[in-house]
């Protein structure tokens, strides 16, 4: 099969899906991957790695797109470049597709094409291996970009996250007890932070005590354990996800203003459509703005700040899936594995995923319709 691997285009994102290794790996087994000239330079991979794995340097976005029946890609594809697919192309990326505009969505339907979600592939347990991947390095950076965003140099009031001998630490405020806010709770204890996880599940907040390892505060989300953690927190992030789903807002602006002034909210959960009222999809140079007083930070791709270990945690996530699909074709690996299946927003003009069908009042369909 030929795979086509696209530089990325979106501000600021340095990720690439596939690392040389994989390539190789997917070239010894007879496919051609055609490489996008410097889609892996900001990971540390140059083309001439990708040419010594088998892979073939395509020197314009139009060959990575138009030689491919696989496209692959961090990202998704841009709605100015949907003319670009080709009928019974398979694009993998992370596509957000609940959060996108209804347009975007119908012209997708109209170009025939399968939209595999990275971010809603899951297995029968609710793991989702791909957006793991990225949660635990997102949740470990959160802290680190957390800690910064605290320091009056980047608009914060002034406060050291673990604090020091005397001057107690930062409130670290954590929604949802994910794999995302587990490693943020994990990494923010690390420095001596305080930190309270809120979730929906007593069971996921035990289990989040235990993987933090650390003396964490746990509370319900409960509208008014939420605004009483307003109240008190200096950091809040929003970790809020159901895979393959719009994010829930948690957050409205009024409640917001129970926070003290100069407090910093983080809404990781915004390429979903966000956790907050007041958040906004925002980029590095400027990744940050004020509403209500309140310093916001809502990058949808931090883990690209680690390109280089994000690349290679998701080609171990995403390669075996790759591999199926080149292997035997998109109908055969949708219907051997169910993980797969549900995380297929798209297929050949009909919507799988019943909540994408919902979202936007479309008819769902099946394979065989």
């Amino acid at each position: 099969m030929d795979i086509g691997l696209p530089r990325e285009t979106r501000a600021n994102e340095h990720r690439v899906l596939l690392t040389p290794s994989a390539v190789k790996s997917l070239t010894q087994q007879g496919h051609r991957v055609f490489v996008e000239t410097g889609a892996g330079a900001d990971a540390g991979h140059p083309d001439a790695d990708y040419q010594s794995a088998g892979g073939t340097i395509a020197f314009s976005r139009l060959e990575a797109f138009g030689r491919a029946e696989l496209l692959t890609g961090v990202f998704a594809p841009e709605p100015r470049e949907y003319e670009l697919l080709q009928r019974g192309q398979v694009v993998f990326a992370f596509w957000g597709l609940p959060a996108a505009h209804p347009e975007d969505v119908r012209a997708l339907l109209g170009r025939d094409v399968t939209a595999v979600g990275l971010e809603a592939i899951e297995d029968e347990a609710g793991r989702a291996p791909v957006l793991t991947s990225m949660s635990e390095i997102a949740g470990s950076l959160a802290a680190i970009v957390g800690a910064g965003l605290l320091l009056n140099e980047f608009g914060g009031k002034g406060i050291l996250l673990g604090g020091a001998p005397g001057v107690p630490p930062a409130q670290f405020v954590v929604l949802g007890a994910g794999v995302l806010g587990c490693a943020a709770a994990r990494a923010a204890l690390g420095v001596g932070a305080h930190v309270t996880l809120l979730d929906q599940s007593v069971e996921r907040l035990r289990a989040a005590v235990l993987a933090a390892g650390g003396p964490a505060t746990t509370m319900l989300a409960t509208r008014p354990n939420i605004e009483k953690a307003l109240s008190f927190a200096d950091l809040v992030l929003g970790a809020v996800a159901v895979h393959g789903e719009r994010a829930p807002q948690l957050v409205s602006r009024s409640m917001l203003r129970l926070m003290k002034p100069r407090s910093v909210v983080m809404d990781l959960s915004i390429d979903m459509g966000g956790c907050f009222e007041t958040s906004r999809p925002t980029a590095f140079p400027h990744p940050s703005y004020e509403a209500e007083g309140i310093l916001h930070f809502c990058v949808p791709n931090l883990p690209s700040l680690a390109a280089r270990s994000s690349t290679l945690a998701l080609t171990n996530a995403l390669l075996p899936y790759l591999q199926a699909v080149a292997d035997s074709g998109i109908e055969r690996a949708l219907r051997e594995l169910p993980e797969l299946r549900r995380g297929t927003y798209l297929h050949r003009g009909r919507v799988l995923r019943e909540s994408l069908a919902r979202a936007f009042g479309l008819p769902q369909g099946g394979l065989e319709d």
